[in-house]
C-alpha cells in the first residue's frame, strides 16, 4: 500500500487560460495518470517559457518531473531537474521547495534514500520559515516515508500539526493523507486496532472532503485491517460493497478489492470461491510497474492462489 500512500490525490478540471494569466497547473494532476498529466503539462511549456515568470517556469517543470518519476523514468526526470537549476535564483523560495522536494522524491522513488532525505529536510525548513503550510506537510510526509522506520510517527505527528493549524484549506486538506499513512505505520508494525482507528479518521476526513475514490480506499483500508483483526466475516462484507460500489462508478479497477477478496475467502476456508477473485487481482496487479519491482513474491502468490497458467 505504500503506492497509495505516495500517490493519493485527485485530478481536477481547469479552464484554459488566456494569455494574460498564469494558468494553475497543479489541478491539472491526475496522479493515477502521469503520463496523461505529463502531456498537459507540457502543453503549457511555451508558454511558461514566454512569460518570462522563472518562478512559473521552474514549479512547472519539477511536476513534469515528478509525473517521470511517477512512471520510473528516473534519469529523465533528474536531467530535467538540473535544467531549473540555473534559474532558482531567480524563480523565488516557492519554487526552489519545490525543485528540493521533486528531487528528494526521484531519488526515494529509485530506492536512494539516503540522498533524498536532506533534500526533504531542507524542503521542510525551507517551507517552514516561508509559511508554505502546504508543501511544509509534503516535506514532512515525505521525511515519515523516507527516513528509517523509528522516525515515521514524528514526522507524521509534525505534518499532522502543521496541518491542523493551518488557515491555509490545502493544508488542512493533507490530513485525510496523513491518517491514512499514519495508519499503515502502525499497521507494519501489527498494532492492527491502532491502525483501524486511523483509517476511521482517515474516512472521516475523506467524507468531509466528498472524495469517492479515496473514501472508496479508506473503507479498503478499515477492511483489510478487520480481516488482521480475525474478523474476516465483517472485513468480506465490506470488501462486497466496495466491489459493487467500484462496478457502479465506471471507474479503472486496479486489482487491491478483487485481492482483498480473496483473502477474506481464503480466511473463511472457502478456497475454491477465492481463486476466481485472486486470478483478478493477479491479471489487474501484475501490470502495475511499481509492484513488479517491489513485491514481486506478493505478485506470485496472487497467480499461485489464482491457479493462473504460465504464458
Amino acid at each position: 500500500m505504500r503506492l497509495w500512500i505516495l500517490i493519493l490525490g485527485v485530478c481536477v478540471s481547469m479552464n484554459s487560460a488566456n494569455a494574460e494569466q498564469k494558468p494553475d497547473f497543479d489541478t491539472l494532476w491526475n496522479y493515477y495518470k502521469p503520463a496523461e498529466t505529463e502531456v498537459k503539462f507540457r502543453e503549457l511549456l511555451p508558454a511558461a517559457r514566454k512569460s518570462g515568470d522563472a518562478g512559473f517556469l521552474v514549479e512547472l517543470t519539477t511536476q513534469i518531473a515528478r509525473t517521470l518519476g511517477l512512471q520510473q523514468k528516473f534519469a529523465e526526470a533528474h536531467a530535467l531537474l538540473d535544467s531549473t537549476l540555473p534559474l532558482l535564483d531567480a524563480a523565488g523560495e516557492r519554487a526552489r521547495v519545490r525543485y528540493l522536494l521533486e528531487r528528494g522524491r526521484t531519488f526515494n522513488s529509485s530506492k536512494q534514500q539516503e540522498k533524498s532525505v536532506p533534500l526533504f529536510t531542507e524542503a521542510w525548513e525551507r517551507a517552514q520559515k516561508a509559511g508554505y503550510d502546504f508543501y511544509a506537510v509534503d516535506a514532512a510526509h515525505m521525511l515519515a516515508i523516507a527516513t528509517p522506520a523509528a522516525e515515521h510517527m514524528g514526522w507524521n505527528m509534525n505534518a499532522v500539526a502543521v496541518a491542523k493549524n493551518s488557515r491555509d484549506p490545502k493544508a488542512r486538506n493533507w490530513l485525510g493523507s496523513l491518517y491514512n499513512n499514519i495508519g499503515w505505520d502502525y499497521f507494519d508494525q501489527k498494532k492492527f486496532e491502532s491502525a483501524r482507528e486511523m483509517f476511521e479518521k482517515a474516512l472521516s476526513a475523506r467524507v468531509e472532503q466528498k472524495k469517492p475514490a479515496e473514501i472508496r480506499f479508506a473503507k479498503w483500508c478499515i477492511a483489510k485491517t478487520l480481516r488482521m483483526l480475525g474478523k474476516a466475516d465483517s472485513a468480506l462484507a465490506v470488501q462486497r460493497q466496495l466491489e459493487k460500489e467500484w462496478r457502479d462508478s465506471g471507474e479503472e479497477q486496479d486489482g487491491y478489492v478483487f485481492e482483498e477478496l480473496g483473502e477474506c475467502l481464503l480466511a473463511l476456508n472457502r478456497r475454491q470461491e477465492s481463486e476466481a477473485y485472486f486470478a483478478r487481482a493477479y491479471e489487474f496487479l501484475s501490470k502495475d510497474p511499481w509492484l513488479t519491482r517491489d513485491e514481486p513474491d506478493r505478485l506470485m502468490r496472487l497467480k499461485e492462489l489464482g491457479k493462473v497458467k504460465s504464458d
